[in-house]
């Protein structure tokens, strides 16, 4: 019974600690090879494994398009030569855009939920939820 405490708890420490080290990674895939190592340097094996599976989801979570797909998707708007809006405050996650602005759907293979759009915004492409206009993710 001690035993089985004894592993719960140091896998809970491990995940713990390492959590801010896999916090810097980018992607799924990176973000699971950088858990697994520093779940490993930081405590053997059992870190390794637990490091790999944090540093997955959290190379998965940062945004509404994926880490691998931000680079792609920057392309494929200049390609398309969106009209770009000059807007004059800060835009950041949370801001309501105008309704007179033209939102354009994003293709199915970025991975973006459906019903999502994008516009350009101050030369960036911007994520917008349709209904309320609201931006949810500027991609840098």
């Amino acid at each position: 019974m001690l035993s089985k405490i004894s592993t719960a708890l140091f896998v809970a420490v491990t995940a713990a600690s390492i959590a801010p080290l896999a916090a810097n990674a980018q992607g799924t895939v990176r973000g699971a090879e950088e858990g697994i190592h520093e779940g490993d340097r930081a405590a053997g094996p059992v870190g390794g494994i637990v490091g790999g599976a944090v540093g997955a989801a959290v190379g998965t979570v940062g945004g509404v398009l994926g880490v691998e797909d931000r680079p792609r998707f920057r392309s494929y708007v200049e390609e398309e030569h969106v009209r770009n809006y000059d807007y004059a405050e800060p835009v950041r996650a949370g801001v309501v855009l105008p309704e007179d602005y033209t939102y354009q759907e994003v293709p199915e293979r970025f991975h973006v939920r459906p019903g999502y759009r994008y516009v350009v915004i101050n030369h960036r492409p911007v994520i917008v939820e349709p209904r309320t206009r609201r931006v949810v993710e500027v991609i840098e």
